[in-house]
């Protein structure tokens, strides 16, 4: 398991404050927000990153910040950081600067010239088709911003980029910020040394997004509970009929293969015992729940039953260590958001147990029923939490200066 060696790294409580009065810090964070008409709709992703600037700020530093927005081609008036920038200062309740570009002499300017404890925004560093590439010329330029860099945005940890990875062979020093280093402890202590029973509930519409996930936690995991989409191509694979619910006919050999092997690794693996069915993909289909036995040939299940939940709440009981990744059905339909949402309160209600959920959509249902507080993390990273989850290092991570 590469996972203990993934922390041996440095982070921001490593450098003596005294180091960073005055030091240009450029600190890699995720503000890729959702923006509607320059309106930010969620800034939870901003607020996540103020620990780390807040304590840049009482300790004198000049504050670079540099982050992505969406997936321009280009120069794109529409994906500026510079609403991000305005609702930043709101919750620093001081000035931050907007630079309308993140390289060359200009910016440089600018940046030479904060005052200590100022903080400036640069412009969306995805404008550069370099940055993606993780073009080592581009990644000089944005060194070239830096005294000291720091990274925290677990969000693009698994992506190789200039700003995420490449960067870090040109400055002197390059560790992990307080988020990121909150993301890996959390997720290295259920994954590296769990307090056991350990579950993993898993969902989503596809079991080829998640085969790694589900492949590597088969070795570590007690119980695995597998809800959504997916969990009708392994009830085909267990031979019954799922009428026209989503199956990926070409993965049946690989479903059968992962319910053997938790078999054979002593692993209670758990599919749905109910469906909630739809006569069409709609938010108006008609419902009918049935057993998982009994799906009828024109209707498609788009979420679990009551009788799952309870099966579900059962494997949960004597839990100590709780993954979620991945809604239990269509939860954007309201007729079908049952599932997720049951799921959702049996997780947050587990007071002695450490709650792990990551992933857009297991998240979005922990807020909609406002039981953020309870959970004990919640990952601010999709793809970054699947590659942790399958056993994969992350460059964000694997670029930074190791401990001595």
């Amino acid at each position: 398991m590469p996972f203990r060696k993934m922390f041996n790294k440095m982070t921001l409580r490593d450098i003596p404050p005294a180091e960073l009065e005055g030091k240009k810090v450029f600190v890699r964070v995720d503000f890729n927000v959702p923006i509607e008409n320059g309106v930010i709709q969620n800034d939870k992703r901003i607020r996540a990153a103020l620990p780390t600037i807040n304590y840049l700020i009482d300790h004198k530093a000049k504050v670079i910040l540099c982050s992505h927005l969406d997936r321009p081609k280009g120069w794109d008036p529409k994906l500026t950081l510079k609403p991000v920038a305005d609702r930043l200062s709101r919750l620093l309740e001081k000035e931050v600067k907007f630079i309308s570009d993140c390289i060359g002499e200009e910016v440089e300017w600018e940046v030479n010239n904060l005052e200590c404890g100022e903080v400036a925004l640069l412009e969306n560093v995805r404008f550069y088709k370099e940055e993606t590439k993780n073009d080592p010329e581009f990644a000089r330029k944005l060194a070239r911003l830096a005294d000291i860099y720091v990274n925290d945005a677990f969000g693009t940890a698994h992506r190789k980029h200039a700003s995420t990875y490449g960067i870090a062979q040109y400055v002197k020093v390059a560790v992990a910020g307080f988020l990121l280093e909150k993301e890996i402890k959390h997720l290295q202590k259920a994954l590296d040394n769990p307090e056991r029973p350990l579950v993993l509930i898993i969902g989503g519409s596809k079991v080829s997004g998640k085969l790694e996930v589900i492949e590597n936690l088969l070795k570590i995991v007690d119980k695995m509970l597998v809800g959504g989409g997916m969990a009708y191509t392994f009830l085909k694979a267990a031979g019954y009929n799922v009428g026209k619910s989503l199956v990926e006919e070409e993965l049946l050999d690989t479903a059968r293969e992962i319910m053997e092997k938790a078999n054979k690794n002593g692993v209670k693996f758990y599919l749905p015992v109910d469906s909630n069915n739809a006569d069409e993909f709609s938010p108006t289909a008609h419902a009918k729940l049935t057993t998982y036995k009994e799906i009828p040939d024109d209707m498609m299940g788009l979420d679990i039953g009551p009788a799952t939940v309870e099966l579900f709440k059962e494997a949960l009981s004597d839990a100590k260590t709780i993954l979620w990744n991945g809604p239990m059905g269509v939860f954007e339909f309201e007729k079908f958001s049952y599932g997720t949402m049951e799921v959702g309160k049996i997780v947050a209600s587990h007071n002695e147990a450490l709650r792990i959920v990551g992933g857009g959509d297991s998240v979005a249902a922990i807020e909609m029923l406002g039981l953020e507080h309870q959970i004990d993390h919640v990952s601010t990273g999709g793809g970054a939490f699947l590659e942790f989850l399958a056993g994969k290092q992350l460059p964000g991570v694997m670029a930074l200066t190791d401990k001595e």
